[in-house]
């Protein structure tokens, strides 16, 4: 019988539609960039199905999720690699035990295609500080969502538990995306770059007391959301590539591998039998692959 250890991993929260709202703690404001004509490929949805889209996605994540609770071990783990599973994770952590450890996290991914059936099934790629060894996070990306059989992608960001997230609709697959997540004594930055479609681009600014966000963990992730009903059949989305991985660790810039201590992390079904998605080996310290196996 395999081993089993359990910790609190926080993943992408609820989506929330019209105004910015936020928990007691956290204060946002945004920077909104300039006003632009967006021309949406010829394969995107219509505005009234991503109108419908975005509602029904709202109302499907709109209870607070459960954190995910499994965690393996490690398996083999070279030059301070862990290898690790988790229920609705997929890539690699950097971890510390001391708190503030982390002010920046970047990267650098086209968005994913997805290939839907008739049931709806869910993708997010992120990067973010905190969730892997603790129960906040701070965290931004893409989300690629099968509704109706259709896929619809979406950009957003979040500060949890606070249960926030900002949706930009007009996201495509092949869109360039560059996320930053960056933290100035209890101020954070959240950004998201679209080079493609400028209009789901944001700069979005936080406050997080030091004793709620310890910022012990930086991640680059592809994730299944969770929440209080359960945690979404992951979409398939073939594989995912990450780029131009960097992090700040007290006060050093570097890459994922630079780090001493970072996680690899695979996606495991409920019975922890097989896998669900899965991240390659590191190249140049700063670059990876996931690759979709299974929905759940």
């Amino acid at each position: 019988m395999r081993l089993l250890r359990y910790s609190l991993i926080a993943g992408s929260a609820a989506v929330v539609t019209g105004a910015l709202m936020l928990a007691t703690g956290a204060a946002v404001t945004s920077a909104a960039g300039p006003s632009r004509a967006v021309h949406v490929a010829a394969h995107q949805p219509s505005a009234r199905f991503l109108a419908e889209a975005r509602t029904a996605l709202a109302g499907y994540l709109r209870h607070d999720h459960q954190p995910a609770e499994l965690v393996h071990p490690a398996r083999n783990g070279l030059r301070g690699t862990t290898k690790a599973g988790s229920y609705n994770w997929s890539g690699y952590a950097d971890t510390s035990t001391t708190k503030g450890t982390f002010s920046a996290v970047s990267g650098q991914w086209t968005t994913p295609k997805v290939t839907c059936t008739a049931e709806d099934t869910i993708t997010s790629e992120w990067v973010g500080l905190d969730g892997w060894t603790s129960s906040t996070v701070e965290q931004d990306g893409t989300l690629d969502w099968c509704f109706k059989g259709t896929p619809t992608y979406f950009t957003w960001y979040e500060m949890y538990p606070a249960g926030t997230i900002e949706v930009g609709t007009s996201l495509a697959p092949g869109d360039k995306i560059t996320a930053t997540v960056s933290r100035s004594g209890t101020s954070y930055t959240l950004s998201l770059t679209d080079a493609t479609h400028s209009a789901n681009s944001f700069t979005k600014t936080a406050t997080c007391a030091a004793t709620t966000c310890v910022d012990t963990s930086a991640e680059w992730i592809a994730e299944r959301p969770a929440f209080s009903i359960g945690i979404a059949p992951l979409a398939d989305y073939a594989s995912w590539k990450l780029t131009a991985a960097t992090e700040t660790a007290s006060g050093k810039s570097g890459t994922i591998s630079s780090y001493a201590a970072n996680d690899e992390i695979s996606s495991v079904d409920a019975t922890d039998s097989y896998d669900l998605s899965t991240p390659s080996a590191l190249t140049g310290g700063n670059s990876f692959t996931t690759t979709w196996h299974n929905s759940y």
